[in-house]
């Protein structure tokens, strides 16, 4: 007997802490969704505003019949370079700028010459500026992490932008955007989850709402019954009443 009310106790005391921990990993779920969302919309509003002034700037030049690089861009750092200022899978956004505009010590992002890179774009710092005898201007550039400076000079026509802004290790939040698996991890099952979550919460409220008056209708049901017993018993007391009067 004593075993069996022990592990009564110890199934109750199991079901209320379940009944407070549950709870509390909904309402961190839930936190962690709605910072995940936030953010999500947030990066969403600054692209959306960054093509806004990425197409009127399109739209000015067009007017101007001016050909210009795009007033905006953004690119996934790949290579250790520039450690540890940018670090790899670290995301940068530049800016067009002017040559004049441009200093010792800026970081650019420039489609390099160097015939062991041609073609490919390059985010290094600036070390050096020197100017040719048409008044044109170039660039020395060099990597944080690599030893030796650029074996070419970076021309104006050459530069991209200059980096205005990094977010750490978005590549890897790329990377798995582009991944099914990935993509079905970080939008699909949050979502769901607080879909899920949602419906139940609902379901609750909604068996909370309809708990009183189904308690009424039982209340009423046992008035019901316990007043058809009492007239039965009245009746039976009534008919024993005429069959206890003496007919003359």
């Amino acid at each position: 007997m004593d075993a069996t009310m022990d592990e009564f106790n110890q199934d109750e005391r199991s079901k209320k802490s379940n009944k407070k921990i549950i709870p509390v990993i909904h309402k961190i779920y839930q936190l962690l969704s709605k910072i995940f969302l936030y953010f999500l919309v947030f990066v969403l509003v600054i692209i959306m505003i960054l093509f806004a002034l990425y197409f009127i700037d399109i739209h000015k030049n067009m007017k101007n019949g001016v050909t210009k690089r795009p007033l905006f861009g953004a690119y996934i750092i790949i290579s250790p370079s520039m450690v540890p200022t940018i670090k790899v899978e670290d995301a940068i956004l530049i800016q067009r700028k002017e040559a004049s505009e441009l200093k010792v010590g800026d970081i650019i992002t420039f489609l390099s010459t160097d015939p062991r890179y041609s073609g490919l774009t390059i985010t290094h710092r600036i070390v050096g500026i020197e100017k040719s005898k048409k008044g044109d201007l170039y660039f020395r550039t060099k990597g944080d992490n690599n030893n030796a400076e650029d074996s070419t000079l970076v021309s104006y026509k050459n530069i991209c932008g200059k980096v205005i802004f990094k977010i750490p290790k978005i590549g890897y939040l790329q990377q798995l955007l582009t991944n099914v698996y990935g993509w079905v991890f970080i939008i699909i099952i949050p979502c769901v989850g607080l879909v899920i979550y949602d419906i139940i919460k609902l379901s609750k409220s909604i068996k909370r709402s309809s708990g009183p008056n189904k308690k009424n209708d039982k209340d009423q049901q046992q008035r019901e019954y316990i007043e058809f017993i009492n007239i039965r018993e009245d009746k039976k007391e009534h008919d024993k009443g005429d069959d206890d009067i003496e007919v003359i």
